[in-house]
């Protein structure tokens, strides 16, 4: 199997620099449709059985009222699970554009469970939880203060816990390294995908590991790969795997 998981920044494009992120920031209220078309084009060659796509946009006035979730599952022809990444009294739910923000994940499969936990603290909290062929599957984007995102991480690892393989794949805005990792890694026994420490972000220059996969030690890794593509700020990363 095949998973691919994408922080697409709202399908607002990629830049060549921090400088050029912020000359350019624009985008970030009214995006181009060809940037969301060259993300859809990269998926599609991808070829993944499952999807976690990172900061999705709904519906918003960015992107001309286009729902990027049913684009894309439209595209696919995949099954998809969704939802805003904030919790029904925050006001991210109240604020234009930011309201319609929010992850997803594609399925080549009927996804036939799935589970949306709002972690109690940071402003990001949504996690989706699926279970994809035996596997539970958990789609993240955690906090960028780091008490906030160490908390979130204690109550993913609660979450996570079970007898079934689990993969935990998304944005974990690490920017104090992967070591952020190890307390989860280690109580739930789980193997970062990411043996050699390729890092994702920014994508014009990675320097940091932001974005992770973790999967149980159960589940075979048979390859591991961050392509070097620029639709975003984020660097893709791709999981082949057995179960």
């Amino acid at each position: 199997m095949r998973l691919l998981t994408y922080n697409i920044a709202y399908g607002t494009g990629g830049a060549a620099s921090f400088a050029r992120q912020i000359w350019t920031v624009h985008r970030y209220l009214r995006a181009p449709r060809t940037h969301l078309d060259r993300i859809i084009r990269f998926i599609s060659e991808c070829d993944a059985d499952i999807v976690g796509l990172v900061e999705v946009d709904t519906g918003s006035y960015r992107t001309g009222f286009i729902n990027q979730v049913e684009s894309i599952s439209h595209h696919l022809g995949h099954y998809h699970v969704s939802a805003i990444k904030y919790e029904h009294r925050s006001l991210g739910r109240a604020l234009p554009i930011m309201k319609k923000q929010g992850n997803a994940i594609f399925c080549k499969d009927a996804i036939p469970e799935n589970k949306l936990h709002y972690l109690p603290v940071g402003f990001k909290k949504l996690i989706i939880e699926a279970e994809i062929k035996g596997i539970r599957f958990f789609l993240v984007h955690l906090a960028l203060q780091r008490r906030a995102r160490t908390v979130q991480l204690e109550h993913l690892t609660e979450l996570a816990a079970g007898k079934k393989p689990v993969i935990i794949a998304g944005d974990f805005n690490c920017f104090g390294g992967p070591e952020e990792l190890a307390g989860i890694q280690k109580k739930l026994k789980l193997v970062n995908a990411n043996q050699e420490g390729v890092s994702s972000y920014p994508s014009w220059k990675p320097s940091r590991q932001l974005d992770a996969i973790l999967c149980s030690k159960s589940i075979k890794i048979k390859n591991f790969s961050i392509p070097k593509i620029h639709h975003s700020d984020h660097l893709p990363l791709i999981l082949d795997f057995e179960i």
